[in-house]
């Protein structure tokens, strides 16, 4: 699902955020004093404020095979047979990282702040179904 500024969603399922809690008056830069659990029930409703796009890097192993995919496409006709097979094996190992980069290529995360006034923020947009 895609995620818009003011769309309403609803939680996918369950969340249990654990942690710590600071009372208001006291220094935030201090580390809670009393722990914490907050539960949330699915299909609690709410809407979409923010929406953040967050790109993967490449890791070394993806930028090898798009440039070996590359050399392979453009020239790989005209190279010597041994040559072309030596490059379709080197980019046929590399295949299975590039299948899961592309996967996982992108990362969409919100803020939604929900109809009882929490606000969940940096959310995965997978907790969300649209309403």
């Amino acid at each position: 699902m895609t995620l818009n500024v003011g769309q309403r969603v609803g939680l996918a399922a369950d969340l249990r955020l654990p942690g710590s809690v600071t009372p208001a008056d006291e220094d935030p830069e201090e580390p809670g004093r009393f722990a914490a659990s907050l539960a949330l029930a699915a299909g609690l409703e709410g809407t979409v404020e923010q929406v953040h796009e967050h790109h993967r890097q490449q890791s070394h192993e993806v930028r090898e095979y798009l440039r070996l995919k590359s050399l392979l496409d453009d020239f790989g006709p005209q190279m010597p047979p041994a040559s072309r097979r030596q490059l379709e094996q080197q980019v046929g190992e590399l295949e299975e990282e590039w299948t899961a980069y592309q996967r996982r290529m992108l990362h969409v995360t919100a803020r939604v702040r929900l109809d009882n006034g929490f606000v969940l923020d940096d959310a995965p947009e997978e907790f969300f179904v649209s309403v």
